[in-house]
């Protein structure tokens, strides 16, 4: 990861200032590097040993890619914050924010291009654009108190989980793994992000921002139809109609909004439904991991998996 780190740093450097300026705010204030990971993780898991450059390089552009969708989300969702810092688009303005996303979008591909494996390009061009899809997707049901389980999976798979399955899947392309092996991270990596992407939710409504690097209840607060909020309309139907209609339909939400909505989803039972539902996605991703031999790289896999839910636990 120090080789996947100093990669990430060399490549996005440019003539011009704002650039490394903005991009840096982002990247160099941490964030846990899970995607890049699981890329060098899963070629590992495979059975490469020594040098795994096309593993790195791949890993590297994994970060970019994710990196720029962060820097895009920001401005679509006007957020303040972005692991603990305040948001590029705050300091730089929307427009810069936008244009440097689109600058680390291309030199991901300079990356993909470099190892000369068309297979592991394939996959993370693809998952580029079903990351679009899915933003699309969210965008146009944000508000949608009708927004039904498996639309909500749907879209929480284009958005946040088919980029942990191309990490995986690709780090397994750039070592030359079996067809079986690869199959098997794509779907470690898919359940993982889903089970990711669902913590994350609960801790919307039960964590705090040291542990978010956003603001709690920023979900709430820019009206986003999540999981949680979802059962927890669906378990007060009839008798919290007129307020989940002001603050999620209508947008008028007061200061004390949140903490009340805090407390409808933990008292219905929704955040624990949500954390239950995440436990069995992290079970999927373990169980997917069986056809890999034992290994040190493969349990740290399945721990990784456990982390995923118990961090919003």
């Amino acid at each position: 990861m120090r080789a996947v780190d100093a990669l990430i740093l060399a490549r996005m450097q440019s003539d011009v200032p704002v650039i490394p300026m903005l991009a840096e705010h982002l990247i160099a204030a941490g964030g846990k590097r899970l995607r890049p990971m699981l890329t060098v993780a899963a070629a590992r898991a495979c059975g490469a040993t020594g040098a795994i450059d096309a593993p790195l390089k791949l890993a590297a552009a994994v970060e970019f890619i994710h990196t720029a969708t962060l820097l895009h989300d920001d401005v679509v969702d006007t957020s303040d914050l972005r692991r603990g810092k305040v948001a590029a688009h705050l300091i730089w303005g929307a427009p810069s924010s936008v244009l440097v996303g689109d600058f680390l979008f291309a030199r991901a591909f300079e990356l993909m291009v470099e190892t000369d494996q068309m297979r592991a390009l394939g996959i993370l061009a693809k998952a580029s654009g079903v990351i679009s899809e899915g933003e699309v997707l969210q965008l146009t049901r944000a508000h949608d108190l009708n927004l039904d389980r498996d639309t909500y999976l749907q879209i929480i798979s284009a958005k946040t989980a088919e980029l942990f399955a191309a990490a995986a899947e690709a780090g397994a392309v750039g070592v030359g793994a079996d067809e079986a092996a690869v199959t098997a991270l794509r779907a470690y990596g898919l359940n993982l992000g889903l089970a990711f992407q669902l913590a994350d939710d609960a801790l919307d409504y039960g964590g705090a921002s040291e542990t978010l690097g956003k603001n709690a209840g920023d979900d709430f607060n820019e009206g986003k139809a999540t999981l949680p909020l979802l059962l927890a309309v669906a378990r007060t139907r009839g008798r919290e109609d007129a307020f989940w209609d002001r603050t999620i339909s209508k947008g008028q939400r007061t200061p004390d909004d949140f903490r009340r909505a805090r407390e409808l989803v933990i008292g219905t039972g929704a955040l624990g439904a949500t954390l239950d539902t995440a436990g069995e996605f992290a079970d999927l991703a373990k169980a997917a991991l069986s056809v890999l031999p034992p290994s040190d790289w493969r349990d740290a896999l399945e721990s990784l998996a456990d982390f995923a839910v118990s961090r919003a636990a």
